[in-house]
């Protein structure tokens, strides 16, 4: 290293730097020492002494996407691969991870050189196949196909290492206080003991029939949620006539467009064919000799970890890439390819079946002439008559004069509402731009002819509008429904009303038997209660619980009926019975709470190592336009990486 330190400093490139650094000092006066940062690369992912430039952050991303692509089958943009948050995230997670790994080499947690030896001795594919041995060749060739360097692969094993390591360790120093695991267990296993009496809807008593009146106030109480939309219904004039459908097309005409279209009505070859993608020449070349030693394109791509690609019947046309388009139509069927450098790796194709092209007839094609020539008169005669309609408004003609004389004809749409909605409630299938027309006119206009697509034009003409209002009580239906509304508001008033009333007199000291003799309830008791007990309702339960000794508690048991009582004693578990399931809550409890503290120390390393990524810089790594600002980890939401793996 300090031989190419020296090399270095008698190049030109340093006496220029160096030259270039003393004009900087003039012209700052020594005070900012940023001259030459401007020169360097700019950092996708700064942490400590830890960073990664965009070189290195698009070569991490295309060994994403080539993954990414295998399990897909097809090839991937970058734009695809990062889409919905995904750089975000992904460049959060890799610059805590990055915050963490400095910190802790700082911090002393290295390593040592045994232990990233032992981990590359344990992989097979490094080894010599006929002398069992480790091969340094076999070990760089290995990396080179999967696109990883020895110096990358090993830093990667010495990073693991460190996160394992340090996981073990806390996992190994945490001991959650037993005090922890026994107020769990305290609350699974105490008791209680308690009495209580139900409040019914009977002894409230319950709401009459409404009147006019009241129904009118409680309308305007709830005017927000009563309210009808407003409704509008229009004349809509259409240009098109069934009869046009049916007109006859002569025999001329069918021959004439046939010959004109013949090419494009034949039948193109098409073949049955699967594909399998690799990163390297290398492995394609395997790939290709296991598909031709008879082993099947399913079979071989488990084998590489690929996912084939299935083209049944496919014309060349629909291959995208025209290589392999290129390649798979010149093959002989039940024949393998040689590797095909396609867009994306290297392609191996096996062909198996081929379905020649074959030229069109009239007979085969006859009627989709006719129907093309049909519909094209359809559209000429739509428009003819829309080309009428605004001749007769431009001589002065009303709307039902034109439409008349255009030949078009008038449709009445019902009072809808602005989503289509009618009046009972129902949905009409209006086209969104005859919705939006009817709202943008006023009552008796006119629109101009708007085009619908497709060959379809329309009028619309306001007929009525109905402003929003509260429902009639006119209504049978209506009354009766608000009615039923306001007798059950009212119900639930004189329940809580009585209930509270009689909780009331509890709280100031009455005995509960003489409470509940009053409204002819009947007090239940009930000795060493549980939690888990639901059998007396979930109101007793929950009034039960939480309330302190010889405290009223009142709860709603069911829809109409309310429970009041009084909780007596709490009787505290068994020390013997509570100590192995107060254990238990523990041990359940530690390891999510180690997984917190883990994540807790990446993201306190990554804040101490000042680690930052730049998303602009990595959009342009990656050839796309920059379109965001800086950011810090935890700046926004998003999924952060896994905490160090605690000890087994």
């Amino acid at each position: 290293m300090l031989t190419a330190f020296r090399k270095f400093a008698k190049s030109k490139w340093a006496i220029g730097l160096l030259g270039l650094l003393a004009v900087g000092l003039l012209v700052t006066g020594g005070t900012q020492m940023d001259v030459l940062g401007s020169l360097g690369p700019k950092h996708v992912i700064s942490a400590g002494d830890r960073s990664v430039n965009g070189p290195e952050f698009r070569a991490d991303m295309e060994r994403i996407r080539e993954g990414a692509q295998q399990q897909a089958g097809r090839s991937l943009s970058f734009e695809e691969l990062i889409g919905d948050g995904g750089l975000v995230q992904y460049l959060r997670q890799r610059s805590e991870q990055l915050g963490f790994m400095d910190w802790a080499w700082k911090a002393g947690i290295r390593p040592g050189k045994e232990l990233v030896l032992r981990q590359i001795r344990q992989a097979p594919g490094f080894f010599d196949q006929v002398t069992g041995r480790f091969s340094q060749t076999q070990y760089e060739t290995t990396l080179a196909q999967n696109n990883a360097t020895p110096e990358l692969f090993e830093r990667q094993l010495r990073d693991d290492i460190i996160t394992r390591h340090y996981g073990s360790a806390l996992g190994a120093g945490l001991r959650l206080p037993n005090v922890y695991g026994a107020v769990f267990a305290n609350q699974a296993l105490e008791t209680r003991n308690a009495r209580w009496f139900s409040v019914t809807q009977a002894m409230a008593g319950t709401a009459p029939a409404p009147t006019d009146a009241q129904l009118t106030t409680f309308m305007q109480q709830n005017a927000a949620q009563l309210r009808l939309p407003e409704f509008r219904s229009a004349s809509v004039v259409l240009f098109d006539a069934p009869a046009d459908a049916q007109a006859a097309i002569t025999e001329a005409r069918i021959e004439e467009r046939f010959n004109f279209r013949r090419d494009a009505l034949s039948q193109p070859e098409r073949r049955t064919f699967v594909t399998l993608t690799a990163s390297t020449k290398a492995a394609a070349d395997r790939i290709a000799d296991a598909l031709r030693a008879g082993q099947t394109a399913q079979a071989v791509g488990s084998a590489n970890n690929i996912q084939p690609a299935t083209y049944d019947s496919t014309p060349r046309s629909a291959v995208s890439d025209a290589a392999i388009g290129n390649a798979v139509f010149a093959m002989q069927p039940n024949t393998v390819s040689e590797p095909i450098q396609a867009q994306v790796g290297f392609v191996v194709a096996q062909l198996s079946a081929v379905v020649p092209g074959r030229p069109a007839t009239l007979a085969d094609v006859r009627d989709q002439v006719i129907q093309e020539l049909r519909s094209e008169d359809v559209r000429a005669a739509v428009y003819r008559r829309v080309e009428a309609y605004e001749k007769a408004r431009a001589e002065g003609k009303d709307l039902n004069a034109a439409v008349t004389q255009a030949g078009g004809r008038i449709i009445n749409v019902p009072a809808v509402t602005q989503d289509g909605r009618t009046q009972q409630g129902g949905q009409v299938n209006l086209p969104p731009q005859l919705l939006q027309s009817m709202w943008a006119l006023t009552r008796g206009a006119e629109s101009e002819v708007v085009d619908a697509g497709q060959g379809q034009y329309f009028v619309v003409r306001l007929d009525n509008v109905i402003a929003p209002a509260l429902p009639s009580l006119s209504d049978p239906a209506i009354r009766t429904a608000l009615a039923r509304n306001w007798v059950a508001r009212e119900n639930v008033r004189l329940l809580t009303t009585r209930t509270d009333a009689l909780a009331a007199r509890l709280r100031r000291g009455d005995d509960i038997a003489a409470v509940a003799a009053s409204v002819g309830a009947t007090v239940q008791t009930a000795a060493n209660l549980t939690r888990q007990d639901q059998s007396h309702g979930q109101g007793v339960t929950a009034g039960v619980f939480t309330s302190g000794r010889n405290e009223v508690f009142s709860q709603q048991n069911t829809e109409n009926s309310f429970v009041l009582g009084r909780t007596d004693s709490i009787n505290a578990p068994s020390a013997t019975l509570a100590a192995p399931v107060a254990e238990q809550f523990r041990e359940r409890m530690t390891p999510d709470t180690i997984g917190a503290l883990g994540q807790s120390a990446i993201q306190t390393a990554a804040t101490r190592s000042k680690a930052t990524y730049d998303e602009a810089q990595a959009r342009l790594a990656l050839g796309l336009a920059a379109t965001a600002t800086p950011a810090a980890p935890g700046a926004s939401g998003g999924a952060a990486p896994a905490a160090p793996a605690p000890a087994q």
